[in-house]
């Protein structure tokens, strides 16, 4: 009955992208700031059984909580698709959900930072995603910048924004 392991907003589809190394997710119809845009589904592993997985399925994944990753069980995904900005049109609610953080127009890439979910190493690489901040790389410590946690404020997976408020906690003594 369903063939579909994650949700994909009716507005969004997932088409070819070579620029970006295979896919992306663009708008079809103009999105509005705050829609739900994806929930990821798939299987939770930790990072040795991660490890293991090929680089297809490794590239297809999300860090969700510590140590644990988020696995697509397929490759053609279409809500998998999403691609890494830093300065991205959509943030993370919760640990699995993408939102808009602003209008998306029709025909837009759909993006997010990676920061908002990536706490380790397992997917570094040198960025070219060509906007005026772009950090140039993409590292499992972006988060910490503070410049990153004040602009992505409320738009962090939950593990990650509960390491940045103890963080703050343990500066504001």
């Amino acid at each position: 009955m369903f063939n579909h392991v994650a949700y994909l907003n009716p507005k969004l589809h997932g088409a070819p992208h070579p620029e970006k190394g295979g896919w992306g997710v663009f708008a079809h119809r103009p999105v509005e700031a705050g829609e739900l845009l994806m929930v990821w589904g798939g299987h939770i592993c930790n990072r040795a059984e991660l490890e293991q997985l090929p680089d297809i399925f490794k590239m297809r994944s999300v860090q969700v909580d510590e140590g644990l990753y988020l696995v697509s069980p397929t490759t053609d995904e279409p809500a998998d698709f999403i691609n890494h900005s830093c300065d991205p049109n959509a943030g993370i609610s919760g640990q699995i959900s993408v939102v808009a953080l602003r209008d998306i127009d029709l025909g837009e890439e759909v993006c997010f930072d990676y920061a908002m979910t990536d706490s380790t190493s397992y997917d570094e690489f040198d960025c070219q995603c060509g906007v005026a901040l772009c950090r140039q790389r993409v590292t499992g410590q972006d988060w910490m910048l503070p410049e990153l946690q004040e602009r992505y404020r409320g738009c962090f997976s939950t593990y990650l924004q509960k390491r940045i408020e103890r963080l703050s906690t343990a500066v504001d003594y």
